[in-house]
């Protein structure tokens, strides 16, 4: 291998590993993005610290479906028993009502790069 070759393929290798980097770091989403499309679009139905027409929000990457306190949940949403994480929030988020069947959300994020950002918002507010 000449010289020129080994730096060439050093060169492509950084490249590739950057640009890896990036593609996970977006497919992660932007905390900060997720907070403003989470106030803009979801307080109307949600808090982070209180129960409205939705459950209270803190906390809820990594909690079990249907278990914030006093709020009172539909049976599908109770018997669903989902720990709610990146895979099982993206997937309600896209559509809650095929994912769980008689649920009593109305609203998606059609979006995959805004699902990714309230997601990631969610997540760090969990301390996550």
């Amino acid at each position: 291998m000449s010289a020129r070759h080994g730096v060439l393929c050093s060169l492509f290798a950084l490249l590739t590993i950057a640009s890896c980097a990036q593609l996970s770091k977006a497919a992660e989403g932007d905390a900060t993005r997720g907070q403003q499309l989470f106030e803009s679009r979801c307080t109307g139905c949600h808090a982070m610290n209180e129960n409205r027409a939705g459950p209270k929000l803190l906390g809820v990457y990594g909690r079990t479906s249907g278990t914030a306190e006093g709020f009172s949940y539909s049976e599908a949403i109770k018997k669903a028993a989902i720990v709610w994480d990146e895979k099982s929030l993206n997937k309600w988020l896209t559509d809650p009502d095929e994912f769980i069947p008689g649920n009593a959300m109305d609203f998606s994020l059609p979006k995959a790069e805004e699902r990714q950002d309230v997601i990631a918002y969610l997540k760090k507010s969990s301390g996550r």
